[in-house]
């Protein structure tokens, strides 16, 4: 075999394993494989996962925080406006060099699918995507990118973007975008959704939308959504991030929502970092957390999966591209802290996220792609709380990426 990784722990097996690979592939999983391999590598009893997913978040716009004046008031609006005083201004290769930073970054920390969002809308134009696309092709032969077709400002509140959507899909964007809670009527928000479902359609392609990105218990867009989803028969095809509002629903309302989601095979992205330094604002304490309602969903069966989102940019200063940090955000927020329920948020940053980007042959199983991680600890637990790096990335069996941490303690008692 071309590598042999020895003595690992694996998700939900139990002793030490070795994981044979040959090419691209997992070609065995066995306690122990006789034959050497050209390469080997000892995993000391640390846990080999699948490589993480991140299935949302804004390249063109990430790494402004290093040259944009300060936000004020951190408001929907200022945001917005603030990316505006660069995006007008944005060159192709301006965006592929901050989003490669962020590329390299996630790579590092143990990412190797990323769907990016690319602003689609009257002020940069088609700048944006023209930058995504561009990230995506010259990453082609290290990790696959989506780019997403993405309405930013909204679609019926700033006319001209349906048209630059419907040109955008004809320039290679792989992805339906959406922001339909943006738009000023509930009128124009079914039609946002309406026209995403006919582009989608149109050039076959899956959706992915911002829904109610707000506390507002009056916001509806995740339901309407859901409702389009199956009356379009686009079940497993849909994903919605952020649906913030839906956790300020009275009980009755959001159960009949949840319910909805899950019959609808709409996937949920948390995007627990931003909701949680940007939702809440105007509430005096207690503040509400601000993030959907996570848990009741996974409970329900929803495919829940949680993503970066924002990596230094005018919506959020930190952000590492890290989807451990990511899931750990989560465990805290969504108070998933029970074995059963750290495992669960495991599966959000690596087979729900795959699940919703409709990825093939992935798991850590013979015959899927060698896209693997050699985690810094035995357990997911543990993973998570240390956070470091993985000591190993693999994409295809190749390797991505090497992490080594070197630690001292000069004196003891």
């Amino acid at each position: 075999m071309d590598l042999i990784i020895r003595n690992a722990s694996l998700l939900d097996r139990q002793g030490i394993w070795d994981v044979g690979i040959q090419g691209d592939r997992i070609a065995a999983v066995e306690q122990h494989i006789s034959e050497q391999g050209t390469e080997e590598f000892d995993a000391v009893g640390r846990l080999v996962a699948p490589t993480y997913v991140n299935g949302h978040t804004h390249l063109d716009k990430c790494n402004l925080g290093d040259v944009m004046r300060p936000n004020e008031t951190y408001s929907f609006q200022e945001c917005l406006a603030i990316t505006w005083e660069h995006k007008r201004t944005y060159t192709v290769d301006d965006i592929v060099e901050r989003a490669s930073r962020a590329i390299r970054e996630g790579i590092l920390n143990g990412t190797t699918v990323f769907r990016v969002f690319a602003d689609v809308d009257t002020i940069g134009g088609l700048r944006p995507l023209e930058g995504i696309i561009a990230l995506r092709e010259k990453w082609r032969d290290v990790v696959p990118i989506e780019a997403v077709d993405f309405p930013q400002e909204a679609i019926l509140r700033d006319p001209g973007t349906a048209e630059l959507m419907e040109e955008g899909m004809r320039m290679g964007a792989d992805v339906v975008g959406g922001l339909p809670w943006h738009e000023r009527l509930d009128e124009d928000m079914r039609a946002h959704v309406d026209f995403c479902f006919d582009l989608a359609k149109k050039y076959d392609k899956d959706i992915h939308m911002l829904a109610d990105d707000t506390l507002n218990p009056n916001s509806r867009s995740l339901e309407y959504l859901a409702a389009r989803t199956i009356a379009e028969g686009f079940q497993g095809r849909v994903s919605a991030s952020h649906c913030e509002a839906i956790a300020a629903y009275d009980e009755y309302h959001a159960h009949k929502v949840m319910d909805l989601v899950q019959e609808a095979g709409v996937s949920i992205s948390s995007n627990t970092h931003i909701s949680l330094a940007l939702s809440g604002r105007l509430h005096l304490e207690p503040i509400p957390r601000g993030i959907t309602r996570a848990k009741q969903m996974w409970q329900k069966g929803v495919n829940l999966f949680t993503s970066q989102d924002d990596v230094n940019d005018p919506y959020y200063p930190f952000g590492r591209n890290d989807q451990q940090e990511v899931a750990a955000y989560l465990c805290h927020t969504a108070f998933m802290t029970f074995p059963d329920e750290i495992r669960a948020v495991f599966d959000f940053i690596t087979y729900n996220a795959a699940r919703a980007m409709r990825l093939e042959d992935y798991g850590c199983a013979p015959g899927c792609r060698a896209d693997l991680n050699v985690l810094a600890a035995p357990t997911i637990q543990h993973v998570l709380r240390l956070q470091q790096p993985p000591a190993l990335v693999l994409r295809g069996g190749k390797a991505l990426a090497r992490n080594e941490l070197r630690q001292e303690l000069l004196q003891d008692a």
